[in-house]
């Protein structure tokens, strides 16, 4: 693996640097105070191509790679990890998955929008009763009329009626399009799984959004209720029964762009704690020449640049076309737990000035800990991992 960034994936960088300065790091207090990122932003993502990166040019996405979808994340993740969100789910989970798995029809009528920023797909997996349980979810999607679907998913005949519900759906009040999962038969467990492009403005859709959140509090998270939807057979993407696939595809790559938002919490914190510590004076010189607090900073860089190097190994797995599964959880897993442990070293080094949202590391540490929770915890990864190296599953 060369660790030499391209000329071009450098400009990436730059670019979404440059962005994150202008349109994020001005308003980030205001936002979270509001829990409410301006939705303009969308736009602004999109004309930048940052919500089609690694979509085909044909279907109006930017193209590039993986390390330059990650790059983009990271400086994200470091200038408000509620922004990040957005494209780890309107890009990473939803436009990606129907490039991999949607009917050409599907992508055509979806793809342009979603990577243009004038629409916004959310990732309807989690419910009430099933997070990490997502085998078993209750929604059902019933077939009325027309005939049995075909394996390759798009049917023209009959509609579904969707009943059910979903909880904790990043992007669920701004979404144009639900990439939904619900039961299509009474097989027990993840077999009986199938997943649908459903319109959000489908009648009987109706979304609540999730205030009092402790972090991540400018993202728009919502439940979603269902009763009664109807929808064409058209909707189904893959084969029925192959939902629960769909969904585990997706947030495999998914706990990538999760690590690098992480990479850019903990480096957020290591800039902050850096220059706090040359500005702060204490007992006469700057906090910055104690042992204790350079020991503390070294030990945010350790945590950025490991967590960095496992990010960017799965991006380079992906590009290369080789198994990425179990690299992804490594580096989720260790890139959230590292974002949490940046945020608090961060925190201590700002002393009680940390704990006023004036400064950025009150809000790093909020927006951290959810990242040990979501897209698979840090259990879950254990034991994913742990089932890699074993052969043996723990479930």
């Amino acid at each position: 693996m060369n660790l030499e960034l391209s000329e071009e994936q450098d400009a990436v960088r730059q670019l979404a640097e440059d962005f994150v300065a202008r349109e994020i790091t001005p308003h980030v207090v205001e936002w979270d105070r509001a829990e409410s990122v301006d939705k303009s932003i969308v736009k602004k993502l999109g004309a930048l191509g940052f919500l089609g990166l690694t979509i085909p040019e044909e279907y109006g996405g930017s193209g590039g790679d993986h390390l330059a979808y990650c790059l983009v994340t990271e400086e994200l993740g470091r200038g408000d990890s509620s922004v990040r969100g957005i494209v780890s789910v309107s890009l990473g989970l939803v436009a990606k998955t129907i490039a991999s798995w949607g009917s050409e029809e599907q992508k055509r009528q979806w793809l342009p929008d979603l990577t243009a920023g004038e629409a916004v797909g959310c990732f309807g997996l989690t419910e009430p009763g099933t997070g990490s349980d997502a085998g078993n979810l209750t929604t059902r999607a019933v077939r009325d009329g027309g005939g049995t679907s075909r394996s390759s998913g798009a049917e023209s005949g009959g509609d579904y009626v969707i009943n059910g519900s979903k909880m904790f759906i990043t992007n669920g009040t701004w979404a144009d399009v639900v990439l939904l999962f619900a039961r299509t038969n009474d097989t027990p467990g993840h077999r009986g799984v199938s997943a649908f492009l459903v319109p959000a403005d489908a009648p009987g859709l109706t979304r609540r959004t999730v205030h009092g959140k402790l972090g991540l509090r400018g993202q728009a998270t919502a439940e979603l209720v269902l009763e009664d939807v109807r929808v064409p057979a058209s909707t189904l993407m893959g084969p029925e029964g192959k939902g629960f696939s769909i969904a585990m595809s997706a947030l495999a790559k998914g706990r990538m762009s999760v690590a690098a938002g992480c990479v850019g919490i903990a480096q957020a914190a290591l800039d902050a704690a850096v220059r706090y510590a040359g500005e702060r004076e204490q007992f006469g010189k700057s906090i910055a020449g104690y042992q204790l607090v350079q020991e503390l900073i070294s030990d945010i860089s350790v945590d950025v640049d490991a967590a960095r190097m496992l990010t960017w190994r799965v991006a380079d797995l992906i590009d290369r076309g080789q198994d990425f599964a179990t690299a992804a959880s490594t580096a989720k897993l260790f890139a959230s737990e590292a974002a949490v442990r940046a945020a608090n070293n961060a925190l201590q080094v700002f002393g009680g000035y940390g704990y006023i949202d004036e400064y950025p590391v009150g809000k790093l540490v909020r927006d951290a800990r959810v990242m040990t929770l979501y897209e698979g915890t840090s259990q879950i990864q254990k034991l994913i991992i742990g089932r890699a190296l074993t052969g043996v599953s723990a479930f």
